[in-house]
Parts: C-alpha cells; sequence; structure tokens
C-alpha cells in the first residue's frame, strides 16, 4: 500500500477514498482554517502543514503525491487567469517538492475547464512539467455519477508515474455513458441563481456543487421533485453526495459560520471517485483500450490522454468508468429538504423569462406552480 502526502488537501476527499482503499496518509497540507479544522477532527493522527509554499520537503518514504490545488483560476466560475493565476500557479509548488524527493506516483485533480483554458495553455505546463521530470503520465475526466451519487460532476484526474503504467489505473475500467434518462418520475436538478446565460440542468441528479461566496453564502442548487415542489437539499446531503458521512465538515462551525461548510463541501473531491483510484493503485489491470490517435502539437485537450514514453495520444474512453447503481434523487435525500421560497422562485421565473434560454418542456409551468403554492402559503 501507498504512503500519502495529501496537498491542497481540502476536507480530505482525496485522502479519505485513498484510506478506504488501504493507503496510509503520512501528511495533509491545507492553508484554508476552516479545511483544517474539519482535517484535525477527522485525521487526528496524521500532521498537518498549512501553507504550501513553506513546506520544505515531503515526508521521507512518501510513494503518493495527491494535489487537488485550487481551481479558481481555471473554473469557468473563477476568473479563468490560467495556470499562472495567484492561487491556480500553485501547483508549481508541487513541481518544487518533486525536484526534492523521489516519489512514484502522483495524483492532480481539476476540473475539466483546464483542457481548453487558454488554448490548453495549462495542460501543457503540467504535462511538460511531469515529462521534464521522467513521469509517465495518464488523465480521464470522471463523472460522479458512474459512482451511485446523484451529482452531474465531471473531473479530470491526471495520474504520473515513475516506473509504472499509469493507464492500469486511470484506464482499466470503462462502462461507457449510459443514454440519457426520461425525466418522467424523477427529481431534475437546477440552479435557480442562474435563469439568464444558464440553467445547470440535470436530470435526477445535482448540478455539479459549488462552493458558494467567499463569505459564506451558501449556493445551494435546487431540485424540482416529483411531486411537483421545488426544494433546496440540506447540507448534510450535499456531504453524502460528495461520499462524505453527514456532518463531515461539522467542525469546521469552530473556525467559521456554518455557511462556510457549503464552499468546502463544494470543493471537494468526491470521495468514491478516489476510492476506486485508490482500489487500482492498489490492483491495477490492463487497460482496456491502449490504441489511440497521436496528439499533435498546438492540439486540443481531448477528456483523456496518455503519455507512457512513446508520445502523446488520445484515449477514446467515457467518463463513466464503472456505473454503480444507486438511489434516484428524490429518494436519496434524507434530511427534510427547504421549500424554495416565493421570493427566490419569483426571481428565477423572471430571469428565466426575459432570457432566450431553451427550457426543458413543461419546466417553467411546472416553477410557475411552485410559485403560486410558495404564495398561497405565505398568504395563508
Amino acid at each position: 500500500m501507498l504512503s500519502v502526502a495529501g496537498l491542497f488537501a481540502g476536507i480530505g476527499g482525496l485522502e479519505l477514498g485513498m484510506a478506504r482503499s488501504g493507503h496510509h496518509t503520512k501528511l495533509l497540507c491545507e492553508n484554508d482554517a476552516c479545511a483544517r479544522a474539519v482535517l484535525d477532527a477527522r485525521f487526528p493522527e496524521v500532521p498537518k502543514h498549512g501553507d504550501i509554499r513553506t513546506l520544505e520537503r515531503l515526508p521521507k518514504d512518501t510513494s503518493l503525491v495527491t494535489a487537488g490545488f485550487p481551481c479558481q483560476d481555471l473554473s469557468q466560475a473563477g476568473k479563468t487567469a490560467g495556470i499562472l493565476g495567484s492561487r491556480s500557479g500553485l501547483v508549481g509548488e508541487v513541481f518544487r517538492l518533486l525536484e526534492q524527493s523521489t516519489v512514484p506516483w502522483i495524483l492532480l485533480e481539476n476540473v475539466p475547464f483546464m483542457l481548453q483554458l487558454s488554448r490548453g495553455r495549462a495542460m501543457d505546463v503540467i504535462v511538460q512539467g511531469f515529462e521534464t521530470l521522467g513521469y509517465r503520465w495518464a488523465y480521464r475526466v470522471v463523472d460522479t455519477r458512474a459512482f451511485g451519487l446523484p451529482q452531474r460532476r465531471e473531473r479530470v484526474f491526471f495520474l504520473a508515474s515513475l516506473e509504472e503504467d499509469p493507464r492500469s489505473v486511470l484506464f482499466a475500467d470503462e462502462a461507457g455513458a449510459p443514454e440519457q434518462e426520461d425525466p418522467a418520475g424523477l427529481a431534475c436538478g437546477f440552479y435557480w441563481t442562474e435563469g439568464v446565460r444558464g440553467l445547470g440542468w440535470a436530470v435526477n441528479a445535482v448540478p455539479t456543487l459549488k462552493g458558494g461566496s467567499t463569505i459564506g453564502i451558501p449556493s445551494a442548487p435546487a431540485i424540482l421533485l416529483p411531486s411537483g415542489e421545488i426544494v433546496k437539499p440540506a447540507l448534510r446531503d450535499l456531504e453524502r453526495l460528495q461520499g462524505f458521512q453527514p456532518d463531515w465538515t461539522k467542525p469546521a462551525e469552530a473556525v467559521a459560520k456554518r455557511g462556510y461548510r457549503w464552499k468546502l463541501v463544494g470543493n471537494a473531491v468526491t470521495v468514491d471517485v478516489a476510492a476506486w483510484i485508490g482500489d487500482r493503485l492498489a490492483r491495477p489491470l490492463p487497460p482496456v483500450n491502449a490504441v489511440g490517435q497521436r496528439l499533435l502539437p498546438g492540439s486540443a485537450w481531448p477528456r483523456a490522454a496518455w503519455n507512457v514514453g512513446d508520445g502523446r495520444f488520445c484515449a477514446p474512453l467515457s467518463a463513466w468508468p464503472v456505473r454503480r447503481r444507486g438511489a434516484p434523487l428524490h429518494r436519496f435525500l434524507k434530511d427534510d429538504p427547504e421549500l424554495l421560497s416565493a421570493k427566490a422562485t419569483a426571481g428565477f421565473l423572471g430571469r428565466a423569462r426575459t432570457s432566450t434560454l431553451r427550457f426543458p418542456p413543461g419546466f417553467l409551468a411546472s416553477v410557475d406552480a411552485h410559485l403560486r403554492r410558495m404564495q398561497a402559503l405565505a398568504a395563508a
């Protein structure tokens, strides 16, 4: 089993997944005080460090570095400053530490937008850095829904190795994306704060959980239930949507107000995805598809690719390595959700009706019906 050093650890999603697969964490590095409060409570025996810029070296015999480095400068919702942004540029600290220590395995996680930002420059910087250090690498976009969790959340997982074939981990499983579900009788998630330029619609799932504001204002999705009610899921259920036990982030309340927990959950790595990677690191298999088209210089980065010493290639793989069955979204919710208020519903409906967006059939009628019910409830 591997000895893990978790950099940009957040609330420990990657490291918890690795622990579930039998790997052992030797260090957790995280600069956010609220996230560190969670790590202190959930990983009490693991040494902690704050600012990665003051971390002099990795623990001795570290065999896996995990790094969900900050995505604020890479996401569509962020500043799109690119890999040299003041926060995402911190990935350079990973290379600084690797130049000082020989580490067999490296696992990075970030948003898919990094593949196309600045015409792929972010990936160019990362890939060239690892190739210069002699690493073989593979990456793949993976969707949380593949693991039976009703959250449409795609993330890039980049795995590099000095000696082994990283494809035997990330490319060892392929289930293929399922056909789109019929929304009839199912709950559908969307962001009620949108409605002008986007909707974030998802059938039988919530759209990607967001970090919320820096001052602790939650950014909760809305869910249109089969009953016609529109609700906002409880925080404990959002933790479960990321694979954590309910109240995993509660220790953060000793440092900041409760709303900050939404940010911690939205920025986390889904535990079940990390556990799948951890299982494959312990028990690798031949890649299901080791043949791909060569990536030419300047070409767009695909959703899966590799270089194990013979050049860069595209991998024709889906974001669904497995297809685990889970409860439908409306049955997944265990805590009582909050009804979307009349004010919030009216605001969304007003934006939606004045926009040029195309909405699913019957959706706006359902929103309008919920608004009328909420107004009648308030009047009563």
